[in-house]
Protein backbone atom coordinates (compact mmCIF):
# COMPACT_ATOMS: atom_id res chain seq x y z
CA UNK A 1 0.00 0.00 0.00
CA UNK A 2 0.72 2.94 -0.43
CA UNK A 3 0.99 6.23 2.26
CA UNK A 4 1.52 9.97 2.81
CA UNK A 5 2.94 10.80 5.69
CA UNK A 6 3.73 14.69 6.56
CA UNK A 7 7.02 15.65 8.46
CA UNK A 8 6.82 18.35 10.12
CA UNK A 9 10.65 18.51 10.89
CA UNK A 10 10.26 22.37 12.69
CA UNK A 11 13.10 24.29 14.35
CA UNK A 12 16.05 23.73 15.95
CA UNK A 13 17.31 20.03 16.81
CA UNK A 14 13.63 18.91 15.42
CA UNK A 15 15.01 18.18 11.18
CA UNK A 16 18.13 16.55 12.85
CA UNK A 17 15.79 13.92 14.65
CA UNK A 18 13.34 13.82 12.20
CA UNK A 19 15.83 12.79 9.73
CA UNK A 20 16.94 9.49 11.94
CA UNK A 21 13.40 9.02 12.62
CA UNK A 22 12.46 8.86 8.61
CA UNK A 23 15.76 6.44 8.11
CA UNK A 24 14.18 3.47 10.05
CA UNK A 25 10.67 4.57 8.18
CA UNK A 26 12.07 4.11 5.01
CA UNK A 27 14.40 0.58 6.33
CA UNK A 28 10.29 -0.25 7.01
CA UNK A 29 9.24 0.70 3.38
CA UNK A 30 11.98 -1.00 1.51
CA UNK A 31 11.71 -4.50 3.52
CA UNK A 32 7.42 -4.61 3.69
CA UNK A 33 6.81 -3.37 0.04
CA UNK A 34 5.09 -0.37 1.65
CA UNK A 35 5.58 2.60 -0.39
CA UNK A 36 5.78 6.25 2.31
CA UNK A 37 5.34 9.39 0.58
CA UNK A 38 7.19 11.48 2.42
CA UNK A 39 6.10 15.42 2.66
CA UNK A 40 8.35 17.78 4.45
CA UNK A 41 6.44 20.42 5.47
CA UNK A 42 8.94 23.19 6.98
CA UNK A 43 7.08 24.97 10.42
CA UNK A 44 8.21 26.86 13.81
CA UNK A 45 9.88 29.98 14.35
CA UNK A 46 12.75 29.86 12.22
CA UNK A 47 9.77 29.49 9.16
CA UNK A 48 8.05 32.87 10.74
CA UNK A 49 11.34 35.23 11.12
CA UNK A 50 12.03 34.02 7.46
CA UNK A 51 8.24 34.91 6.14
CA UNK A 52 7.00 37.34 8.62
CA UNK A 53 3.36 35.93 8.54
CA UNK A 54 2.63 32.61 9.57
CA UNK A 55 4.30 29.74 11.40
CA UNK A 56 3.94 27.44 8.20
CA UNK A 57 3.23 28.11 4.18
CA UNK A 58 -0.57 28.89 2.99
CA UNK A 59 -2.17 25.27 2.30
CA UNK A 60 0.23 22.99 4.93
CA UNK A 61 -3.48 22.83 7.83
CA UNK A 62 -5.09 21.06 4.62
CA UNK A 63 -1.86 18.82 3.51
CA UNK A 64 -2.46 17.49 7.34
CA UNK A 65 -5.65 16.96 7.50
CA UNK A 66 -4.91 14.83 3.93
CA UNK A 67 -2.06 12.83 5.35
CA UNK A 68 -2.35 9.38 6.73
CA UNK A 69 -0.16 10.37 9.93
CA UNK A 70 1.89 13.00 11.21
CA UNK A 71 5.21 13.43 11.86
CA UNK A 72 6.96 15.93 14.21
CA UNK A 73 10.08 16.96 15.01
CA UNK A 74 9.82 20.25 17.38
CA UNK A 75 8.96 23.61 17.42
CA UNK A 76 9.89 26.82 19.09
CA UNK A 77 12.90 29.05 18.46
CA UNK A 78 14.67 31.85 20.89
CA UNK A 79 13.87 35.49 20.41
CA UNK A 80 15.95 38.21 20.81
CA UNK A 81 14.13 39.62 23.88
CA UNK A 82 14.10 36.26 25.02
CA UNK A 83 11.26 33.35 25.23
CA UNK A 84 10.42 31.97 22.07
CA UNK A 85 9.75 33.95 18.76
CA UNK A 86 5.71 34.91 19.05
CA UNK A 87 3.97 35.99 16.28
CA UNK A 88 1.14 38.78 15.68
CA UNK A 89 -1.80 37.11 17.49
CA UNK A 90 0.65 36.20 20.70
CA UNK A 91 1.11 32.84 19.93
CA UNK A 92 4.49 31.09 20.00
CA UNK A 93 5.90 30.61 16.33
CA UNK A 94 4.94 26.85 16.15
CA UNK A 95 1.50 26.61 17.53
CA UNK A 96 -0.03 26.26 14.08
CA UNK A 97 1.71 22.49 13.89
CA UNK A 98 1.24 21.23 17.10
CA UNK A 99 -1.72 23.03 18.92
CA UNK A 100 -3.39 23.82 16.01
CA UNK A 101 -3.48 19.94 14.31
CA UNK A 102 -4.53 18.86 17.77
CA UNK A 103 -7.37 21.48 17.82
CA UNK A 104 -8.54 21.41 13.76
CA UNK A 105 -7.78 17.17 13.60
CA UNK A 106 -9.76 16.16 16.98
CA UNK A 107 -6.39 14.79 18.29
CA UNK A 108 -8.45 14.71 21.79
CA UNK A 109 -5.96 11.64 23.15
CA UNK A 110 -2.46 12.48 24.54
CA UNK A 111 -0.50 9.40 24.67
CA UNK A 112 2.70 8.78 26.06
CA UNK A 113 4.05 5.51 26.99
CA UNK A 114 6.84 5.35 29.74
CA UNK A 115 8.82 2.21 29.90
CA UNK A 116 12.12 2.07 31.19
CA UNK A 117 13.87 0.27 28.90
CA UNK A 118 16.83 -2.42 29.40
CA UNK A 119 20.72 -0.52 30.17
CA UNK A 120 18.98 2.80 30.62
CA UNK A 121 19.20 4.32 34.04
CA UNK A 122 16.69 6.55 35.09
CA UNK A 123 18.08 10.18 35.81
CA UNK A 124 16.90 11.15 39.83
CA UNK A 125 19.56 13.16 41.21
CA UNK A 126 20.65 14.63 38.10
CA UNK A 127 22.60 11.84 37.19
CA UNK A 128 22.66 8.71 35.71
CA UNK A 129 21.08 6.15 38.02
CA UNK A 130 19.81 2.68 37.95
CA UNK A 131 17.45 1.82 40.66
CA UNK A 132 14.40 0.46 39.02
CA UNK A 133 14.59 -3.18 36.83
CA UNK A 134 14.14 -2.70 33.53
CA UNK A 135 10.34 -3.53 33.02
CA UNK A 136 9.12 -2.25 36.59
CA UNK A 137 8.45 1.55 35.11
CA UNK A 138 5.86 0.51 32.40
CA UNK A 139 2.99 3.20 32.38
CA UNK A 140 1.37 5.11 29.80
CA UNK A 141 -0.66 8.14 30.36
CA UNK A 142 -3.61 9.43 28.33
CA UNK A 143 -3.83 13.38 28.66
CA UNK A 144 -6.96 15.13 27.04
CA UNK A 145 -5.47 17.18 24.61
CA UNK A 146 -7.57 19.95 23.60
CA UNK A 147 -9.60 21.83 26.23
CA UNK A 148 -8.81 22.15 29.90
CA UNK A 149 -6.39 25.59 29.97
CA UNK A 150 -4.95 25.02 26.61
CA UNK A 151 -8.80 25.91 25.60
CA UNK A 152 -7.68 29.56 24.80
CA UNK A 153 -10.61 30.96 27.06
CA UNK A 154 -9.35 33.79 29.01
CA UNK A 155 -6.83 37.40 28.07
CA UNK A 156 -4.97 40.42 29.36
CA UNK A 157 -6.74 43.40 30.55
CA UNK A 158 -4.39 46.55 29.50
CA UNK A 159 -5.58 49.88 29.84
CA UNK A 160 -3.62 52.59 28.64
CA UNK A 161 -1.95 49.75 26.82
CA UNK A 162 -0.18 48.47 30.26
CA UNK A 163 -0.86 44.93 31.30
CA UNK A 164 -2.77 44.90 34.63
CA UNK A 165 -5.02 41.75 34.22
CA UNK A 166 -4.18 38.10 33.16
CA UNK A 167 -6.52 35.46 32.59
CA UNK A 168 -7.02 31.68 31.81
CA UNK A 169 -10.31 29.82 31.94
CA UNK A 170 -10.04 25.71 32.30
CA UNK A 171 -13.02 24.14 30.66
CA UNK A 172 -13.41 20.55 31.68
CA UNK A 173 -16.47 19.05 29.22
CA UNK A 174 -18.74 15.85 29.70
CA UNK A 175 -17.84 14.92 26.00
CA UNK A 176 -13.88 15.36 26.30
CA UNK A 177 -13.80 13.78 29.48
CA UNK A 178 -15.70 10.44 28.93
CA UNK A 179 -13.97 9.76 25.53
CA UNK A 180 -9.95 10.09 26.99
CA UNK A 181 -11.39 7.86 30.34
CA UNK A 182 -12.72 5.45 27.77
CA UNK A 183 -10.09 5.15 25.60
CA UNK A 184 -7.70 5.08 28.66
CA UNK A 185 -9.77 2.08 30.03
CA UNK A 186 -9.54 0.59 27.12
CA UNK A 187 -5.97 0.58 26.37
CA UNK A 188 -6.09 -1.39 29.59
CA UNK A 189 -7.67 -4.07 28.79
CA UNK A 190 -5.19 -4.68 26.13
CA UNK A 191 -2.24 -4.30 28.67
CA UNK A 192 -0.75 -6.86 31.03
CA UNK A 193 -1.20 -4.88 34.44
CA UNK A 194 0.98 -2.78 36.63
CA UNK A 195 4.65 -3.99 36.88
CA UNK A 196 4.02 -4.80 41.26
CA UNK A 197 1.10 -6.97 40.89
CA UNK A 198 -0.19 -7.42 37.45
CA UNK A 199 -3.19 -6.13 37.96
CA UNK A 200 -5.24 -4.00 35.43
CA UNK A 201 -5.57 -0.37 37.11
CA UNK A 202 -6.71 2.59 36.08
CA UNK A 203 -4.92 5.66 37.60
CA UNK A 204 -7.39 8.94 37.60
CA UNK A 205 -5.15 12.14 38.36
CA UNK A 206 -7.40 14.81 39.49
CA UNK A 207 -7.40 17.84 41.95
CA UNK A 208 -11.03 17.10 43.35
CA UNK A 209 -10.38 18.15 46.73
CA UNK A 210 -10.30 21.77 45.39
CA UNK A 211 -11.39 22.12 42.21
CA UNK A 212 -15.10 22.05 40.05
CA UNK A 213 -13.57 20.68 36.84
CA UNK A 214 -11.69 17.94 38.77
CA UNK A 215 -14.57 16.64 40.75
CA UNK A 216 -16.67 16.56 37.34
CA UNK A 217 -13.69 14.41 35.67
CA UNK A 218 -13.49 12.38 38.72
CA UNK A 219 -17.20 11.66 38.90
CA UNK A 220 -17.43 10.69 35.35
CA UNK A 221 -14.20 8.48 35.62
CA UNK A 222 -16.50 6.27 37.69
CA UNK A 223 -19.43 6.84 35.95
CA UNK A 224 -17.49 4.72 32.84
CA UNK A 225 -15.70 2.57 35.08
CA UNK A 226 -18.86 1.07 35.80
CA UNK A 227 -18.57 -0.63 32.05
CA UNK A 228 -15.02 -2.02 33.35
CA UNK A 229 -15.29 -4.03 36.15
CA UNK A 230 -12.34 -6.43 35.76
CA UNK A 231 -10.27 -3.15 36.13
CA UNK A 232 -9.39 -1.74 39.34
CA UNK A 233 -10.13 2.30 39.33
CA UNK A 234 -7.91 4.27 41.41
CA UNK A 235 -7.72 8.17 42.59
CA UNK A 236 -4.91 10.26 42.82
CA UNK A 237 -4.12 14.04 44.17
CA UNK A 238 -1.80 15.24 41.56
CA UNK A 239 0.26 16.99 44.34
CA UNK A 240 0.51 13.82 46.49
CA UNK A 241 0.74 11.51 43.02
CA UNK A 242 4.16 13.34 42.34
CA UNK A 243 6.16 11.93 44.77
CA UNK A 244 4.23 8.39 44.70
CA UNK A 245 5.47 8.25 40.93
CA UNK A 246 8.71 8.87 41.69
CA UNK A 247 8.60 6.45 44.97
CA UNK A 248 6.86 3.48 43.31
CA UNK A 249 6.04 3.83 39.84
CA UNK A 250 5.73 -0.12 39.49
CA UNK A 251 2.31 0.80 41.05
CA UNK A 252 0.97 2.33 38.13
CA UNK A 253 -0.11 0.33 34.54
CA UNK A 254 -2.90 3.61 32.85
CA UNK A 255 -2.89 6.87 33.75
CA UNK A 256 -5.47 9.38 32.69
CA UNK A 257 -5.60 13.05 33.72
CA UNK A 258 -6.43 16.44 32.29
CA UNK A 259 -4.95 19.01 29.76
CA UNK A 260 -1.93 20.41 32.00
CA UNK A 261 -2.29 18.30 34.81
CA UNK A 262 -0.78 15.95 31.89
CA UNK A 263 1.77 17.72 30.64
CA UNK A 264 3.36 18.35 34.16
CA UNK A 265 3.32 14.83 35.33
CA UNK A 266 4.78 13.52 32.02
CA UNK A 267 7.73 15.23 31.59
CA UNK A 268 8.23 14.49 35.28
CA UNK A 269 7.43 10.80 34.24
CA UNK A 270 9.86 11.12 31.72
CA UNK A 271 12.98 11.05 34.28
CA UNK A 272 11.84 7.03 35.14
CA UNK A 273 12.79 6.39 31.78
CA UNK A 274 16.04 7.67 31.24
CA UNK A 275 15.15 11.19 30.26
CA UNK A 276 13.26 13.59 27.28
CA UNK A 277 15.75 11.70 25.15
CA UNK A 278 13.70 8.25 25.15
CA UNK A 279 9.97 10.11 25.54
CA UNK A 280 7.15 9.48 22.81
CA UNK A 281 4.08 11.69 22.61
CA UNK A 282 1.12 10.35 20.50
CA UNK A 283 -1.09 12.64 19.56
CA UNK A 284 -4.57 10.71 18.37
CA UNK A 285 -8.13 11.17 17.37
CA UNK A 286 -10.69 8.84 15.57
CA UNK A 287 -9.41 9.86 12.58
CA UNK A 288 -6.02 11.81 12.40
CA UNK A 289 -2.92 11.24 14.53
CA UNK A 290 0.33 13.33 14.97
CA UNK A 291 3.15 11.31 17.05
CA UNK A 292 6.43 13.41 17.79
CA UNK A 293 9.22 13.16 20.72
CA UNK A 294 8.19 15.44 23.69
CA UNK A 295 12.14 16.80 24.23
CA UNK A 296 11.51 20.08 22.39
CA UNK A 297 13.35 21.73 19.87
CA UNK A 298 16.96 22.32 22.16
CA UNK A 299 18.40 25.11 20.32
CA UNK A 300 21.38 25.08 21.81
CA UNK A 301 22.33 22.05 20.56
CA UNK A 302 21.26 22.54 17.02
CA UNK A 303 23.62 21.45 14.31
CA UNK A 304 25.91 19.33 16.64
CA UNK A 305 24.61 15.93 15.54
CA UNK A 306 24.48 15.72 19.41
CA UNK A 307 20.92 15.06 20.34
CA UNK A 308 19.31 11.75 21.55
CA UNK A 309 16.77 10.07 18.43
CA UNK A 310 15.62 7.56 20.19
CA UNK A 311 11.96 9.18 21.36
CA UNK A 312 11.99 9.77 17.70
CA UNK A 313 12.51 6.70 15.92
CA UNK A 314 10.31 5.66 18.92
CA UNK A 315 7.34 7.65 17.47
CA UNK A 316 7.65 6.44 14.40
CA UNK A 317 6.79 3.14 16.25
CA UNK A 318 4.03 4.23 17.71
CA UNK A 319 2.78 5.73 14.05
CA UNK A 320 2.94 2.91 12.60
CA UNK A 321 0.97 0.46 15.11
CA UNK A 322 -1.39 3.62 14.80
CA UNK A 323 -1.39 3.37 10.95
CA UNK A 324 -1.16 -0.84 10.83
CA UNK A 325 -4.21 -1.38 13.27
CA UNK A 326 -6.39 1.71 11.25
CA UNK A 327 -5.28 0.39 7.79
CA UNK A 328 -5.59 -3.31 8.72
CA UNK A 329 -2.00 -3.86 7.81
CA UNK A 330 -0.41 -6.50 10.66
CA UNK A 331 2.72 -6.06 9.06
CA UNK A 332 3.16 -2.46 9.78
CA UNK A 333 2.59 -3.89 13.47
CA UNK A 334 4.53 -6.20 13.14
CA UNK A 335 7.67 -3.93 11.98
CA UNK A 336 6.71 -1.51 14.57
CA UNK A 337 7.60 -3.82 17.09
CA UNK A 338 11.24 -5.08 15.68
CA UNK A 339 11.34 -1.23 15.72
CA UNK A 340 11.17 -0.87 19.49
CA UNK A 341 13.34 -4.37 19.58
CA UNK A 342 16.23 -3.10 16.99
CA UNK A 343 16.43 0.71 20.08
CA UNK A 344 16.55 -2.20 22.44
CA UNK A 345 19.24 -4.33 20.86
CA UNK A 346 21.75 -0.94 20.96
CA UNK A 347 20.41 0.21 24.29
CA UNK A 348 21.71 -3.40 25.90
CA UNK A 349 24.75 -3.60 24.04
CA UNK A 350 25.50 0.06 25.70
CA UNK A 351 27.13 1.76 22.31
CA UNK A 352 26.83 3.69 20.19
CA UNK A 353 24.46 6.14 22.38
CA UNK A 354 24.08 9.58 23.08
CA UNK A 355 25.60 12.28 25.80
CA UNK A 356 22.67 12.18 27.69
CA UNK A 357 22.22 7.93 27.76
CA UNK A 358 26.20 7.07 28.40
CA UNK A 359 27.50 10.62 29.40
CA UNK A 360 29.88 12.94 27.64
CA UNK A 361 33.05 10.80 27.66
CA UNK A 362 31.46 8.31 25.66
CA UNK A 363 28.90 9.67 23.43
CA UNK A 364 28.43 8.71 19.88
CA UNK A 365 27.02 11.72 17.25
CA UNK A 366 22.75 10.75 16.65
CA UNK A 367 23.82 10.00 13.45
CA UNK A 368 25.63 7.11 14.72
CA UNK A 369 22.95 5.99 16.64
CA UNK A 370 20.16 6.11 13.78
CA UNK A 371 22.63 4.04 11.85
CA UNK A 372 23.25 1.27 14.48
CA UNK A 373 19.35 0.85 15.15
CA UNK A 374 18.70 0.96 11.79
CA UNK A 375 20.56 -1.41 10.91
CA UNK A 376 19.58 -3.39 13.30
CA UNK A 377 16.23 -2.95 12.05
CA UNK A 378 17.62 -4.15 8.60
CA UNK A 379 18.64 -7.58 10.11
CA UNK A 380 15.15 -7.92 12.58
CA UNK A 381 13.25 -7.41 9.21
CA UNK A 382 14.79 -9.98 7.11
Amino acid sequence: MQFHIVALPGDGTGPEVMREGLKVLRAVGEATGHSFEIEEIPCGGQFYLEHGTRDWPEGAEERCDAADVILLGAVGWPSKKGGPVTMANGHMAGYGPVIGNRTRLDLYANIRPVKLFPGVRHRIHGKMKQVWEAGKVDIVFLRENTEGLYAGFGGVLAPGGTATVASDSRVITRHASERIIRRAFEICKRRNGAPQDGKKRVTCIVKNNVLKGCQFFHDIFFEIGVEYPEIEKDVAIVDAFTQWLIGKPEYYDVCVTTNMFGDIVTDLASVLQGGMGMAVGCNVGDEHAMFEPIHGSAPRHSGKDKVNPIAMILSVKEALVWLGERKQQPDLVAAAEKIEAAVCAVLERGSPLTYDLVGLDNAAPMSQVGDAITSELRGLLG
